[in-house]
């Protein structure tokens, strides 16, 4: 590297002699498992070299770790030493998923001069675009403590229940039996300031002139940032070129794409998996081989289309023919839990009593997940924890006919509080006639940040405020007999943490007080879920 580190790299090349184009994975996970070994000969076989590099100070790699902030200028060195091998025809492309999805765009806002095409998939946001808390998420510290170190670390070891259970968060990273230094930086940061700008990419779209191809499944818990990097990319990127030369893969997938075609409770059916190593390789083919075999001719968009379980092509992202639609809470003031009062509708509001609930931080509401940072929930059942009165729960009549919801659902909430910040979270659920109450897709605000996460200001006891609550996206038919649900609650843990209600700097104080929750739907104050509403053609 340019400031004289070592980083290590396994290279596969194929047993033509050169030169090939080039294919750059960057990753904190160890290069030498079975996995990348397959991907390197699998690319190797089709006539590329592929570099697989452990990052700075992970694996065989001199230097330290710390997470992302090497990450673009490393990257740029590696694609440009990769550019200079005589085995390389200077045609360089990059791969990866997860942190080495986000590491890719951080490299390519260096622009090094040989990179040609990428293939991001289940990329991290910017900060706070997951996670709008102000502070990492209990999660994280599982994902840091697995890093942490030259190699990867047993996460099966630790009761991840009582580590996310501590306070003050500060010092959470403790119950691991670890100091970990990156966790207790970041916990200096609680708003998005210039040390966090440092790892934004999102809002830098128009300095790039680059195709990508998106990846990420419904039920990726980092699933936000592909839908926003295409759309992004295809708004904003620097040339016509780029704009139109985007591409994006939307299966029913968790994190790790592709792998099964269950899913928690639910299988998506054997269509549900596709041949994603051979449209990758056609991806890179076509832009770095320039090879005509077709695959820009086909639309832009390919979705996994859930309760139907088919895959459809689109030709952009929102869909152009979305028909944006509010359903908005009705109740007598009584929608507390599943056996409440609380209905959902088209109709808007007129006169209603509004809803309370009591949030006691030291008895969050659950959120349905496996403890590690492996993947973080799925579709889930909800209807056991609609039981408890701190969730207000709204649903529709069983549909008539089948309804389609594809694209961003966004939750326009009147609410007030008499503490000095809380937070609110909003659930999209599809209840079967059975009463398996599927999530769907979810979001959450915490009210300092109702302004913007760089302008936390506490909010005023008992005054009502209107908060916007990305709920991220879906691609689901509601079938014939099914119900929308909408779940209202202060707290989703451990996927957040828990808002202790005190309005005191965060992750510092043990302090919790509960807080009285007001939401309001009348005609001054009409809460909503926008759905993103899609015709359906022959539908009964």
């Amino acid at each position: 590297m340019r400031d004289g580190i070592t980083l290590s790299a396994d290279v596969y090349r194929p047993k033509e002699n050169g030169p090939f184009p080039a294919i750059v994975v960057r990753t904190p996970y160890g290069k030498t498992g079975k996995a990348m070994d397959r991907q390197g000969k699998t690319y190797a076989s089709h006539g590329y070299a592929v570099i697989l590099m452990d990052v700075r100070g992970r694996g065989d790699s001199d230097g330290e770790f710390v997470p992302y902030f090497n990450e673009g200028i490393d990257g740029h060195d590696t694609i440009e030493w990769a550019a200079a091998q005589p085995w390389c025809n200077g045609e360089v492309g990059t791969m990866g998923g997860s942190y080495l999805g986000r590491i890719q765009w951080l490299a390519a806002l260096t622009r090094p001069p040989h990179l040609k095409a990428m293939i991001s998939t289940v990329s991290p946001s910017d900060p706070f675009v997951e996670w709008p808390t102000g502070v990492p998420t209990p999660h994280h510290v599982c994902w840091l403590y697995m890093t942490s170190g030259r190699v990867m670390q047993d996460v099966d070891v630790i009761d991840w229940e009582r580590v996310y259970q501590h306070l003050p968060l500060v010092t959470m990273d403790e119950r691991t039996g670890k100091r970990l230094p990156s966790w207790r930086e970041q916990m200096e940061h609680t708003r998005l300031d210039d040390w966090w700008r440092r790892l934004c990419y999102q809002d830098r779209f128009h300095e790039l002139d680059m195709p990508v191809l998106h990846i990420s499944g419904w039920y990726d818990d980092e699933q936000v940032g592909t839908p926003l990097n295409f759309a992004g990319m295809t708004r904003f990127a620097g040339t016509e070129r780029a704009r139109k030369n985007q591409k994006m893969i939307m299966g029913p997938w968790p994190h790790r794409v592709n792998r099964s075609t269950a899913l928690g409770e639910l299988d998506f059916g054997p269509d549900s998996l596709i041949d994603l190593d051979g449209y990758q390789l056609r991806w890179f083919d076509y832009w770095l081989k320039g090879e005509e075999n077709g695959i820009m001719d086909e639309k832009p968009v390919r979705l996994f289309i859930m309760g139907e379980n088919r895959w459809r092509e689109e030709s952009a992202w929102p869909l152009p023919d979305t028909q944006w639609t509010s359903y908005y809470l009705h109740s007598g003031g009584k929608a507390n839990s599943r056996f409440g009062d609380g209905t959902l509708s088209p109709q808007p509001p007129k006169q209603e009593s509004p809803d309370r609930y009591t949030y006691d931080p030291e008895r969050p509401v659950p959120y349905i997940t496996e403890m590690t940072s492996s993947q973080i929930g799925g579709p889930d059942d909800y209807s056991a924890i609609e039981r408890r009165d701190d969730v207000l729960v709204y649903t529709t009549e069983p549909l008539s006919e089948e309804l389609e919801v594809t694209g961003p659902v966004e939750m326009e909430l009147y609410a007030s509080t008499d503490a000095r910040d809380t937070d609110f979270m909003v659930k999209l659920l599809d209840v079967w006639p059975s009463g398996f109450a599927q999530r769907l897709t979810d979001g959450m605000v915490r009210a300092r940040f109702r302004k913007g996460m760089d302008r936390p200001e506490l909010v005023e006891p008992g005054k009502v405020y209107r908060y916007k609550v990305d709920c991220w996206n879906t691609a689901h038919v509601f079938r014939k007999g099914h119900c929308i649900r909408v779940e209202v609650a202060s707290s989703a843990f451990p996927k957040y943490d828990r808002n202790l209600n005190t309005g005191a700097p965060l992750g510092q104080t043990t302090d919790m007080s509960a807080a009285e929750q007001t939401i309001y739907h009348d005609t001054e104050r009409p809460s909503a879920i926008i759905l993103p509403v899609i015709a359906r053609k022959g539908s009964s």
